[in-house]
């Protein structure tokens, strides 16, 4: 492919201001690797790509043994990449309108029970770092935090006295969640000691020993270090602490409306998958309570 043509996708990704510099890096990302499918193809020019060609390229990617959740990343890029090329006049049809990739089989997400998560914030060392940990744990089990709206948090999005922060998820949507009165204590014991590590112009609330915000890749390695510490035997990762959240609410409440409001989901069905680890916790209880839940073996 031509340079100038590779060049268009430097003006479209300049052209994402509104977007997290992460969703950037993954749409050009893609479109890297829809080029090098073209130089493969021998596909000189973005006009030349039409519909048969891009489902090629989906069976490429998919016989590379890339997942059906990718492919429907890699085809939202393209779509978004099209429009923009559209309206300058660059081609005059999206070929990725109307393409869907295989389907895969949908996974469960992993949870924490409660006595895990328990186990896990309860952090009584004292230092620093260690007082900063314990109140991030805290909020994202308390109020089902994204890393990366956990990381944005500034100290104007919490309101303690009214037990509310407001952070910025996907498609820059704003919303508003609860706190729980363990991550509002562990929350303004973290304050005290953020003091004597910020400047005054810091907004940021979590910040690393050198009073910078925190990098999601650090809160990735304490939490793992943590669960160690705290003796859980699974790997526990910053997302599994949202999906317990999700799935302990619903399992105490059913209110599927209402988590899906409180993980701020734009769509209903991928709050969902919750009620099915509900209905897994539901079944292990039946079958160990029920005097009929499981057939005893025969006796020949």
């Amino acid at each position: 492919m031509h340079q100038n043509e590779t060049d268009r996708i430097d003006e479209f990704i300049d052209s994402l201001h509104h977007l997290s510099p992460l969703t950037r890096k993954a749409y050009r990302r893609d479109l890297n690797v829809l080029t090098e499918f073209c130089d493969l193809e021998t596909i000189e020019y973005w006009r030349e790509l039409d519909g048969r060609r891009l489902r090629g390229f989906v069976a490429w990617r998919h016989r590379r043994g890339i997942g059906g959740r990718s492919l429907q990343r890699n085809l939202s890029a393209i779509r978004a990449f099209y429009r923009f090329l559209l309206e300058a006049g660059v081609v005059s049809l999206n070929p990725a309108q109307g393409i869907f990739p295989p389907k895969s089989p949908r996974h469960l997400p992993r949870v924490l029970d409660a006595d895990q998560t328990a186990r896990l914030v309860e952090i009584r060392e004292d230092d620093v770092l260690a007082i900063r940990d314990k109140a991030i744990l805290e909020l994202m089990y308390s109020s089902g935090l994204r890393l990366a709206e956990v990381v944005g948090l500034n100290r104007a999005n919490l309101d303690l006295a009214d037990a509310i922060v407001t952070v910025t998820g996907k498609g820059r949507k704003t919303r508003s969640v609860p706190i729980g009165r363990h991550a509002i204590s562990a929350l303004k014991q973290w304050l005290k000691s953020r003091q004597g590590l910020v400047s005054d112009d810091e907004t940021a609330v979590f910040v690393s020993r050198r009073g910078k915000r925190i990098a999601p890749r650090t809160i990735q390695l304490r939490l793992k270090q943590w669960a160690i510490r705290q003796g859980l035997s699974c790997h526990v990762h910053p997302h599994m602490l949202r999906h317990s959240f999700a799935s302990h609410l619903l399992e105490s409440s059913g209110d599927l409306r209402a988590v899906q409001e409180l993980l701020g989901h734009a769509d209903i069905s991928t709050t969902q998958v919750y009620t099915h680890l509900d209905f897994q916790h539901l079944a292990r209880v039946y079958d160990d309570a029920h005097p009929r839940a499981k057939r005893k073996k025969a006796d020949f």
